[in-house]
């Protein structure tokens, strides 16, 4: 995500202690609701798994309308995937909860289509996913691929991940998942707060939010929370062995590079919370698709 892009949203924020510089106003095709809002919540871990319950329970302690409608089965690093079968298996495990035999994106499609028929929710919240999904992680993640499948029908999404720019400490990164919602809360209050009767992110403008595992416990407080970018950064670089019988080896190395200034990879690895808008079109900024057009001028078939 391009750092100019950031600069307008960021202007939109009050810097108060509880979010620190974060959080954009106003925004999408419909207005916020007034009072608790309706939520569908997704996730690439799995219906069922720690961040989602946590996500659900404080968002409902918070009064908030939350259905679950989620992959049936671990789906991280699915991306963006949906809609790649004719059949899909779905099952009402109970009242507020569905689960989807598909990807991220399934689940929302199904969602959007069956569960809130005739009326779109208010927010999708996708998380909170089990690591970090900063730099190249985010563009193959599952929990993002999720909020843009609701950015693509029109429909405001947060993405939520809890874990640091390493791979995660499994238990302590259960715990900081209470301090990561507890955030989201505090976040869609300030949303809310701000658009008062208009859209409650920018039209096709969706957020990508990192929260740091602080402390070995994994239950220390972010030193803050920045308004980001997407590191360019892939971190994670593929390795293949021939096996001398037509088979190769597969590993993935983690080989990080320097922090980008004012990206999320330097936020997080601060032990500051990343939030990155993100937009479901992939589009380049003005001057980008300028330099580009200059260099391709001229061109015939």
């Amino acid at each position: 995500m391009r750092r100019k892009r950031v600069l307008p949203l960021a202007a939109l924020l009050l810097c108060t202690p509880a979010l620190a510089g974060t959080a954009p106003a106003a925004a999408s095709q419909q207005a916020a609701a007034p009072g608790p809002l309706r939520i569908l919540l997704t996730n690439d871990d799995g219906y069922n798994a720690p961040g989602i319950r946590a996500a659900f329970q404080r968002l409902s302690a918070a009064g908030h309308d939350v259905t679950i409608v989620a992959p049936l089965t671990n789906q991280s690093g699915t991306g963006t995937k949906m809609l790649s079968g004719t059949t899909i298996a779905v099952k009402h495990l109970e009242p507020k909860v569905w689960a989807v035999d598909g990807t991220p994106g399934d689940s929302v499609a199904f969602g959007l289509s069956e569960v809130f028929e005739g009326r779109a929710p208010d927010l999708v919240v996708s998380g909170t996913n089990f690591g970090p999904n900063v730099a190249g992680l985010a563009t193959h993640s599952g929990t993002v691929g999720g909020a843009v499948a609701a950015l693509e029908s029109g429909v405001p999404a947060i993405a939520v991940s809890t874990g640091g720019f390493a791979a995660p400490d499994p238990v302590a990164t259960v715990n900081a998942m209470d301090p990561t919602v507890n955030f989201v809360v505090k976040l869609i209050d300030r949303l809310q707060s701000r658009a008062k009767s208009g859209p409650l992110l920018p039209k096709g403008v969706g957020l990508n939010i990192n929260h740091p595992v602080v402390g070995a416990d994994g239950k220390g407080t972010a030193s803050g929370a920045s308004m980001t970018f997407q590191d360019p950064q892939a971190p994670l670089v593929p390795d293949f062995a021939d096996s001398g019988d037509g088979t190769w080896k597969v590993s993935v190395k983690f080989a990080p590079q320097p922090a980008a200034k004012g990206g999320d990879v330097e936020a997080v690895s601060a032990d500051k919370i990343a939030i990155s808008p993100m937009a479901a079109d992939w589009n380049t900024g003005p001057g980008d698709f300028a330099k580009t057009s200059a260099l391709l001028a001229g061109l015939r078939p």
